[in-house]
């Protein structure tokens, strides 16, 4: 059960019990998961991997407070245990951009949900009509997106590469059917489909039709 306290003058602090709760390594905070910090609820926007060779490995990560609907930036080092709530999740399609907001579609009832565009705001440029995604949930508010991992999409431009070569090392930047812009090797060809990991917007593979 979860319990809203509020104090008069106050921001509502919200309170759990301990089965609502799963304590993390950093390594395994993902973008769509909702931290509990300093006892109030984080929906996270952005996460970024740092190991510096020397010293500890960190966690850079944008983060969104659902109550009062403002974003923040928060360094964890390793040995920190972050506490992730389980909320309400629905599988929801992506519709369509307006302005601010994205418009998802519940799959079940085909209710139309706008949800904040900071959710999925890096990988926006690489999601097509109907994408499937998990939105989470508290108090019937939107507070998080999960996408996919991996979208497969077709090169729409792409420059010529050099001839005969087909290791991979070299790179070059294509724009797929959406809009968005991707780092390839420079065999990948406009008409060929390539496949891209939206954890971190790297191309993985091309894929044959």
């Amino acid at each position: 059960m979860t319990i809203l306290r509020l104090t008069q003058g106050q921001v509502p602090r919200i309170l759990f019990t301990s089965n609502e709760i799963m304590n993390l390594g950093i390594t395994e905070v993902k973008k769509g998961m909702i931290l509990k910090i300093d006892n109030e609820l984080y929906s996270v926007v952005k996460t970024e991997f740092v190991n510096p060779g020397k010293g500890s490995a960190f966690i850079r990560t944008k983060l969104k407070n659902i109550v009062r609907d403002s974003s923040i930036e928060r360094t964890f080092k390793a040995a920190e245990k972050l506490e992730s709530v389980d909320l309400e999740r629905r599988k929801m399609q992506y519709c369509y951009a307006d302005g601010d907001q994205i418009i998802f579609m519940d799959i079940n009832d085909y209710e139309q949900i706008p949800v904040s565009k900071d959710y999925v705001e890096d990988i926006l440029p690489f999601m097509k009509e109907e994408t499937a995604v998990e939105v989470s949930f508290y108090n019937d508010k939107p507070i998080g997106v999960t996408p996919p991992n991996f979208a497969v999409l077709e090169v729409t431009y792409a420059e010529d590469g050099l001839k005969g070569d087909t290791t991979g090392l070299a790179l070059k930047r294509v724009t797929v059917e959406t809009g968005g812009e991707v780092q390839v090797p420079i065999f990948i060809r406009q008409g060929d489909t390539v496949k891209i990991d939206l954890r971190d917007l790297s191309y993985v593979e091309r894929v044959n039709k």
